[in-house]
């Protein structure tokens, strides 16, 4: 699946892995046959051969070319202490093992990426073995040449040095790339300064994910290239859809959102500061230095103790008519410090926030009320925890008195408050929880601290659209901050339901 939205972005290569790794990897390889991806180009991810090994006769080197992907990218040593302490083979040895590996893949009719492992470390270490190993792949008719900075710990300048010095000593006639890891936060900086010296292909992944600190972001370097720099990196029209495929892949990874990750990130336009507010409504590039339209992001104006008028106006003015009531904006304002003083935050949840201002101006309804809930957990030594929940709600004249089991003690609340309002409210069915935070205020009073939830929902509308919410409770009792929470989930849910008919 994410293959596919890769190719819809126009992304040129997609590495899978190494097909004899594990099953997985080899599914992918399969499977992909069939998905008729119309831009990229598919490659396996392999090591060069065995040292005392012809190519033919080692597995690894089979599977890369029985995987039937188009590209093949293989990496080699380029460190010479790595090649003769970790490997244990002569320098000129690794390089024919380097030659050897591209020629038998070449020879398949696939095109070879080449990675250089440890590149920079050894270009600086020792800059005339670093280019060999590079000079070895393609003379074997490598047609990529890729510069892995493997630690993540070089820097720019570095980068770009050793990127112009290869340029020179390889020639143009083949693709040097660059790859970066992000354990010095510079893996954007780095690929960037590679591609400003002349390296035309960069290796990374969507939002960064990656072993130990990341790889390289390329939903950042998309961005920077294509807004800041004018380069002519994917498709023309790819950069409105950047937003669409990060967030995908954060929820087929099941991976939880990364609020300030640049362009993409749901803070990336976010503004707080009253001042500041009041500035972007009259000119966005006050404080934004791109349009969010531009990568696919939307505004968003969050409300704290920091807020003034102007955040009320923004979030609430036009949609409840009081663009010019300065007096009901006010008391919401006053009413936002005093809850956030007492541990609330509006800023992931927007929806609470809503909820707040529906009271204050009476345009707030209750659906059900509450007689009473109550939350137990069954556990003993040779079974899981198992927890549940009773609650008793009225709804209008009706009385709804419902049990239900959970994995934990919220899940088993969440359940009894579905059944009881299922037959009431039978489109609750479309909103979900889709993740659960809990944070300790004030962890000073240890295991009595206070507790601030926030739920985050995903709604179905009436259009067909999807909506991502978030709603807050606070308490010393984790389990009535979660109530809290899901309450509003439900009202803020069913208030729009109402107006959407």
């Amino acid at each position: 699946m994410i293959a596919q939205k890769l190719d819809d972005l126009g992304v040129d290569y997609i590495e899978g892995g190494f097909p004899l790794s594990n099953p997985k990897d080899a599914a992918f390889f399969r499977e992909v046959r069939t998905l008729g991806l119309k831009h990229a180009k598919v490659s396996a991810f392999g090591m060069t051969r065995r040292r005392g090994t012809k190519p033919s006769d080692d597995p690894g080197m089979r599977a890369l070319v029985d995987a039937q992907t188009p590209v093949v990218c293989l990496v080699g040593k380029t460190s010479d202490y790595q090649v003769t302490k970790v490997m244990n083979v002569t320098l000129e040895e690794n390089l024919e093992m380097i030659a050897d590996s591209v020629a038998y893949c070449r020879e398949a009719g696939r095109q070879v990426v080449y990675d250089a492992e440890h590149f920079f470390d050894t270009y600086k270490a020792n800059p005339e073995y670093a280019l060999k190993t590079l000079l070895a792949a393609r003379d074997a008719g490598a047609g990529v040449l890729v510069l892995c900075d493997t630690n993540g710990g070089s820097m720019p300048e570095l980068v770009a040095e050793a990127v112009e010095g290869v340029i020179r000593k390889v020639g143009r006639d083949v693709t040097i790339g660059i790859h970066t890891h992000n354990d010095s936060g510079v893996a954007v900086a780095n690929a960037l300064a590679a591609i400003r010296a002349g390296a035309n292909h960069a290796q990374g992944t969507i939002n960064g994910v990656g072993e130990r600190c990341g790889n390289m972001d390329l939903t950042t370097l998309i961005a920077n290239l294509r807004l800041k720099y004018g380069c002519d990196a994917l498709q023309s029209d790819s950069l409105t859809h950047l937003t669409e495929v990060s967030r995908y892949v954060y929820e087929i990874a099941n991976m939880s959102l990364v609020n300030g990750q640049p362009y993409v990130g749901s803070s990336a336009f976010a503004h707080k500061g009253g001042m500041h507010v009041h500035a972007v409504q009259k000119d966005s590039s006050t404080y934004e230095h791109v349009s969010p339209d531009s990568v696919g992001n939307s505004r968003k104006v969050l409300v704290s103790e920091l807020s003034g008028v102007s955040n009320i106006a923004s979030l609430a003015g036009k949609k409840f008519d009081l663009e010019n009531d300065k007096v009901t904006m006010r008391k919401v304002l006053e009413n936002v410090q005093n809850l956030e003083n007492a541990g609330f935050q509006f800023d992931l949840a927007e929806a609470s926030f809503e909820l707040l201002v529906r009271k204050e101006i009476g345009k707030h309804r209750a659906f059900f009320s509450l007689d009473h809930y109550r939350v137990s957990v069954f556990k003993s030594d040779n079974t899981d925890a198992v927890s549940e929940a009773t609650i008793k709600l009225h709804v209008g004249e009706k009385h709804e008195h419902r049990v239900a089991e959970g994995d934990g003690p919220v899940n088993a609340l969440d359940g009894a408050l579905r059944k009881a309002l299922k037959d009431h409210y039978p489109q609750i069915a479309d909103v979900h929880l889709v993740d659960y935070k809990v944070r300790v205020i004030n962890s000073k009073d240890e295991t009595a601290a206070a507790v601030r939830v926030v739920i985050e929902s995903r709604r179905s509308k009436s259009d067909g659209t999807k909506e991502v919410f978030g709603t807050i409770g606070v308490s010393a009792n984790i389990i009535d901050a979660s109530w809290q929470a899901l309450l509003d989930a439900y009202e803020y849910h069913l208030s729009h339901c109402e107006e959407e008919l």
